[in-house]
């Protein structure tokens, strides 16, 4: 039996630790779903009290499912993001 390795490359995008203890806005998204995004993409906008963060790629793959809406209040380690990894 095969393993799917479609399943393999499923990965979650997470909201880092930004050293704010104030609440963390995820203002924009620059991208969509089903887009394709490479490594080092700005992704989405981060805003917390003192400061504007850029969310970037670690690694190269496609948008699957957007999970947290603009303009939401989130938390550090939340997913943000369902990816496949094409690198």
């Amino acid at each position: 039996m095969e393993n799917d390795s479609r399943e393999e490359n499923l990965d979650y995008l997470k909201i880092p630790d930004l050293g704010e203890t104030g609440k963390i806005e995820l203002a924009k998204w620059y991208i969509s779903k089903n887009m394709d995004f490479a490594a080092g993409d700005e992704l989405c906008d981060l805003v917390t009290d003192k400061a504007v963060f850029s969310l970037e790629a670690p690694y190269s793959g496609r948008i699957l499912e957007i999970l947290i809406p603009e303009k939401s209040i989130v938390q550090k380690e939340e997913n943000a993001a369902m990816v496949r990894i094409t690198t």
